[in-house]
């Protein structure tokens, strides 16, 4: 069985059809889900989700493209959702510097406030990080405390980036884009990495991996992820499912 550590079923594209989706995931050997907030109006649904569902999980957290909905009110709800034990992680937080510069010392301040809150609540940190890799690692560096396990989602560095931030304890996460032939950065990460850092995801609805590249993803297609990583790493489906099963339950404590 494995992991999908990061898919955004709540999302309205899945409304019509989760129960199906999720029967899918479950015939693919997707044992667990774990779904991130993105910001404060999908809290409610993705806790109700997680507490409806035995096999689902959930983040709490504020995406780096709505740093500005942050402030003390959103925290406190954060805070209060986090003592319920479906809520295993604060994110997806971070920095993405791809779309809009103009207001990165928010995105910093907000992640700072995030990585506060994980350390304080003891809870893993899911991690976006996009065209902003030195100012991510600058900031997990000086602000994570060492029992705080970190996730890198959908990790896009380099193999250079990928040791270092596997020197610090954080776990690399990939998904469809290892199925892409052009992902060569992504592949040298797979092919050398030590694998008691790696896990999957598929950031459903996005990212779909080949053979469906360009449609809507689902936590069913994770087996595509499984494929490719087992061809990269010349080992058996069934060992990169163990490996990476053994790594979230690590990195989520579950």
């Amino acid at each position: 069985m494995i992991i999908d550590t990061h898919a955004h079923i709540d999302f309205d594209e899945y409304a019509n059809k989760f129960d199906e989706m999720l029967e899918a995931a479950n015939n693919n050997h997707v044992e667990k889900i774990i779904i991130p907030a993105v910001e404060p109006s999908t809290f409610d649904r993705i806790l109700k989700l997680a507490e409806k569902y035995e096999n689902i999980y959930c983040a709490m957290g504020i995406h780096p493209s709505e740093a500005k909905t942050y402030n003390e009110e959103v925290e406190q709800i954060i805070i209060q959702n986090c003592k319920n034990p479906k809520v295993i992680a604060i994110g997806e937080c971070g920095l993405d510097y791809y779309w809009d510069k103009s207001f990165n010392d928010i995105q910093k301040e907000v992640f700072k406030k995030q990585i506060k809150l994980a350390n304080e609540l003891n809870k893993t940190l899911i991690v976006h990080d996009r065209e902003a890799h030195l100012d991510t690692i600058t900031l997990l560096k000086e602000n994570i405390l060492p029992k705080t396990p970190v996730v890198m989602h959908c990790f896009s560095g380099s193999y250079e980036f990928g040791m270092e931030c596997i020197k610090e304890g954080y776990f690399l996460a990939f998904g469809g884009v290892s199925t892409f032939k052009n992902a060569k950065k992504v592949h040298e990460v797979i092919e050398k990495m030590p694998l008691e850092f790696l896990l999957l995801e598929t950031d459903s609805p996005y990212l779909t991996p080949e053979p469906f590249r360009g449609k809507e993803n689902q936590p069913a297609y994770l087996k595509y992820v499984v494929e490719k990583i087992a061809q990269i790493r010349g080992l058996s489906t069934t060992e990169i499912e163990e490996i990476t099963t053994r790594n979230a339950k690590r990195a989520f404590k579950i």
